[in-house]
């Protein structure tokens, strides 16, 4: 994770002046998870310091109508951060911020306070944290002598293959370097299965904190992959017939005296609170899907024969099913969830994912038996006996299934929620309606 701090504002103060920094650039995400952000010169910082800083919202997918578009910008000084590059003109560093509305309301629409507000949620049921370890995968292609993007990969290495066929791992290993200079602990970064696809793990961290790093890590990926003249890509299956990007999420439930998942003497170490936080992520799983998994693209990842999951159900180790149990116990018990892409907005992904497990808590909801064969080489009767369902197949689908879930709407807040649905909605329209090259490949000479 990146390490947090306390700044105060003089902190921030003199880091500014000991360090050169001339701009900064002031963080936010919107509606799509897309990183939005408002670069400031120096000599804006003591109106930033007193969340004095206004812009217009009116602009940001999700946010407002143009009517009441003033909105500002509420600095978390703890996310304060120098970036590693800098320009011939001094250092820049971001902060990211929370979102508000003139009369000083946190802004419902703002993904992050939106987390902010299921944390604290939580916490009023008695837990301290909800910690999440997150796995991201990413593709690295060539970039054209305009600096475009190519569908030519950098390499044609496969899992944990090294050198000469990783041809990606100068770069993956500068993204490493980049990241550990600006807090964060890399516990692991690979090829993966994919030529061309890459991961880089980093350590847990609180959910608010694992989201901002997230939204952080994809930004160093895709810069330090340009000096390579390299695109870095967190689609989902940018390429037909080869494995998809993933980022499973490792997560774990905390209270005063230590991680609720674990308990020496249940059963496989796992504690009651485990299972009915368990089966509340299997009893909303097809309803959370459209926001882990929020792009028509992420439908061509979810299918059988490439390790991804497209089953509801669960093991203790089996990678085949949605969730699995790593087999780490004690502070580190955990559960996987497997299908989440990164394309998720990692704020409403979270907390989604919180509160269907904090719903199966409060409802003792137990989850189905873990299914400890592997589920793909089951046919369909064999799945149904087992009470095994499909995740949704498309995003229309995946849509339809949140629109119906009201512990959904109240993970998102009704405005994220009909703004999302709309969104998305109005997205699967224009794919929907879009000719492809497949189907004139396969009927335009044959009709």
């Amino acid at each position: 994770m990146a390490t947090k701090h306390d700044y105060s504002k003089d902190d921030i103060r003199s880091m500014v002046k000991d360090e050169d920094v001339k701009f900064l650039r002031l963080m936010f995400t919107d509606l799509f998870g897309t990183i939005k952000n408002v670069e400031v010169p120096i000599t804006q910082l003591d109106k930033l310091l007193d969340n004095k800083l206004m812009f217009d919202g009116s602009s940001i997918e999700g946010f407002v109508r143009i009517e009441e578009s003033d909105m500002y910008l509420y600095p978390d000084l703890s996310t304060w951060m120098i970036f590693p590059w800098s320009t011939d003109r001094g250092k820049i560093a971001r902060v990211i911020c929370q979102v508000y509305r003139p009369n000083g309301e946190p802004y419902a629409a703002d993904p992050r306070n939106n987390l902010i507000r299921v944390l604290g949620d939580m916490k009023k049921a008695g837990f301290t944290s909800f910690n999440i370890g997150p796995e991201p995968e990413f593709f690295l292609f060539k970039m054209n002598e305009n600096g475009e993007p190519t569908l030519h990969l950098n390499d044609k290495g496969s899992y944990f293959d090294m050198a000469p066929m990783d041809l990606g791992e100068n770069c993956r290993r500068e993204i490493v370097l980049t990241l550990e200079e600006m807090g964060f602990d890399v516990e692991a970064a690979h090829h993966e299965v994919a030529p061309g696809q890459h991961e880089i793990d980093f350590k847990y961290a609180d959910a608010l904190a694992a989201a901002d790093n997230i939204q952080t890590f994809k930004l160093v990926v895709k810069t330090v992959a340009r000096k390579y003249g390299l695109y870095a890509t967190f689609m989902p299956k940018p390429l037909s017939g080869i494995n998809g990007s993933g980022m499973h999420l490792n997560m774990s439930l905390f209270d005063d005296k230590g991680n609720t998942f674990y308990d020496k003497n249940g059963e496989l170490e796992i504690s009651q609170e485990a299972y009915y936080f368990l089966g509340g992520l299997l009893k909303h799983a097809r309803s959370f899907t459209a926001v882990c998994n929020p792009i028509v693209n992420s439908y061509k990842r979810l299918v059988p024969g490439y390790e991804a999951p497209v089953y509801v159900a669960w093991s203790g180790s089996n990678r085949s099913p949605l969730i699995r149990i790593p087999s780490a116990r004690g502070n580190s018990t955990r559960l996987e969830l497997r299908s989440v892409d990164p394309t998720a907005n990692p704020y409403l992904a979270i907390a989604c994912v919180l509160e269907a497990g904090l719903d199966g808590l409060r409802n003792k909801i137990e989850p189905e038996h873990s299914i400890d064969r592997n589920i793909y080489r089951m046919d369909a009767e064999e799945r149904q006996k087992s009470h095994i369902t499909n995740l949704p197949d498309t995003l229309h689908n995946a849509l339809k299934d949140l629109s119906a879930d009201e512990t959904m709407k109240k993970a998102l807040g009704e405005h994220l929620y009909n703004s999302f649905i709309e969104a998305k909605n109005l997205e699967y329209d224009s794919y929907r309606t879009q000719v492809s090259g497949w189907e004139r490949d396969q009927y335009l000479e044959k009709y």
